[in-house]
């Protein structure tokens, strides 16, 4: 049957209209070249080696397993780590022992060790020049009655300054002048912020408090300065290695410590190869900065580097390993539910349209009752009941998810089953599952064509969320779902949301231009028409 659909020549036009849509037949083949090359995963990417020479004798570990023992002699039985083998003496001595890895030589389980990551192993002190504040009360002719720490603000010194108008220093936008007039009216008045210039042009933030209304008028009032500091670009830094010497030092600022404070960053910097310092304050030209202390440590997750051209996840996991991985996985997951929820679909539906009746009716309401069950909490339920498993998975998403599919087959099959063609086949005796399958079924499978590609698009969106929830596959399957779990524990962690995402996006993409595509294919009035 399935040749003769082929060699229909309905169905060669159709396939014909399929290859002339560029974008749905060039998404086929690049879907079918990467699910094949993530069949073929473990040749591709995988930290055990595809061969092995040792000793005269040739191994294959991606196919075979090989215990410790048979390359140590130690006994144990446990899988090798074929990493430290390769590096061992044991191994070296023989220039006729040979190890062929992967092109990609990191597995989906395998951790990074943080020391064959290279990073950088100097200390970067950053001095941070401190904002400075101050306080300037004035009365409501905003004459000076008193001043802390004002002298960078106003340009003289304190005592210049006291009994006179706060407009000799500074030039005053009208809406600051209208919020302390408010002030002093006695009048409610919400926390406010401005940006005033002195007369040397040098610009300051003020800020007026939050006022409410009082009993007595105030007779002063107090204003409250910040400096305004570009942090980027007064930011210092001072590169340290580990004999504790400037590699790399901005503006000469090192030598402008006093020598007390320079040997007590130099033990903070000594401290900071080892762990985490606090940050410290410390005066440099009558002027306060905080002092931290950055090294590039290797922390899980990790961002891209050489080996590890997607990052590292948070167990440190090569995330390029498990994006690979995943698509396998999350590709057969569809494949095996749309499948299975068309077959059940497909025989529901043609004996709900076959036979009819009182039949149907009765098939259809258990239908309505069976897809209003939540599908969720029985996921939750078997899950705790049974573990989380990818067969549990493929079980329980597809016993709900072929109703759909069994609506159309149903139409189908009440459209077709008064045709001649099917009642020649019933006064010629043809058997009713004859009738069904050979007769009636062959030309009711448009819609099950047309829909497989979005239902497999469904599935695969199904599969990343259900992971994403954590009512998926079980750790430490690969999974989409699972790294976009991780990116939102670690939300700074950009490529454990991007990696994944373009993923989904494209495999879902490409499988709604293949859908498309069959749509437009499978459109009769593309065949309608005289010609």
């Amino acid at each position: 049957m399935t040749i003769r659909i082929f060699k229909n020549p309905v169905t060669q036009k159709r396939f014909q209209r399929f290859k002339s849509l560029k974008r749905a037949y060039l998404s086929l083949w690049i879907l079918l070249v990467l699910y094949g090359l993530s069949l073929v995963s473990e040749l591709l990417c995988n930290n055990v080696p595809l061969y092995i020479r040792y000793n005269g004798n040739s191994y294959f570990p991606v196919v075979k397993y090989y215990s410790e023992n048979e390359f140590t002699g130690s006994g144990r039985q446990t899988r090798p780590d074929y990493r430290d083998l390769v590096q061992s003496e044991k191994f070296k001595k023989n220039p006729d022992n040979l190890m062929i890895f992967p092109p990609f030589p990191h597995g989906p389980l395998e951790s990074v060790k943080p020391e064959s990551i290279l990073v950088s192993d100097d200390v970067i002190l950053r001095l941070i020049p401190v904002a400075r504040l101050g306080t300037i009360d004035i009365d409501s002719d905003f004459k000076v009655m008193r001043a802390h720490l004002s002298d960078y603000f106003t340009g003289r010194q304190q005592d210049e300054i006291i009994g006179k108008s706060l407009s000799t220093f500074f030039i005053l936008p009208d809406k600051l002048e209208q919020a302390i007039a408010r002030r002093f009216n006695n009048q409610d008045a919400p926390y406010q912020v401005f940006t005033i210039k002195n007369q040397r042009g040098v610009k300051s933030q003020v800020s007026l408090s939050t006022f409410h209304q009082r009993p007595e008028i105030p007779v002063k009032l107090r204003l409250m300065f910040k400096e305004l500091t570009a942090t980027s670009k007064a930011d210092v830094s001072i590169r340290f290695n580990r004999s504790l010497q400037p590699v790399l030092a901005e503006s000469g600022i090192w030598d402008q410590i006093f020598p007390d404070d320079r040997q007590l960053l130099l033990h903070f910097i000594k401290n900071r190869f080892e762990r985490p310092v606090d940050d410290y304050r410390v005066t440099i030209r009558e002027r306060q900065y905080t002092a931290s202390f950055d090294k590039e440590d290797v922390r899980f997750p990790f961002p891209p580097v050489k080996d590890h051209p997607l990052g590292i996840d948070g167990a440190g996991r090569d995330v390029l390993a498990r994006i690979l991985y995943g698509l396998r996985i999350s590709l057969t997951f569809g494949l095996m539910l749309v499948g299975c929820s068309m077959l059940l679909g497909v025989m529901a539906g043609a004996v709900q349209g076959y036979y009819g009746g009182k039949l149907d009716i009765t098939a259809q309401r258990m239908i309505e009752v069976w897809s209003a069950l939540p599908f969720l909490y029985i996921m939750i339920l078997m899950g705790s009941i049974y573990g989380r498993s990818f067969t549990l998975l493929l079980i329980c998403y597809g016993v709900f998810n072929w109703v759909g599919i069994s609506y159309y087959i149903r139409a189908e099959f009440l459209n077709l089953r008064k045709r001649p063609f099917v009642e020649a086949a019933k006064c010629m005796g043809v058997p009713a599952y004859k009738i069904i399958f050979r007769h009636i079924l062959p030309n009711a499978l448009v819609p099950v064509i047309t829909f497989f590609p979005f239902s497999l698009v469904g599935a695969i969106g199904a599969l990343a969320a259900l992971d994403y929830l954590g009512f998926g596959l079980p750790p430490p399957t690969p999974s989409w779902g699972e790294l976009l779990f991780q990116a939102q524990q670690y939300r700074w962690a950009w490529w454990l949301i991007l990696y994944p995402s373009l993923a989904l996006f494209a495999v879902m993409l490409l499988g709604v231009f293949v859908g498309e595509g069959i749509r437009n294919a499978y459109d009769p009035k593309q065949f309608s028409r005289l010609h």
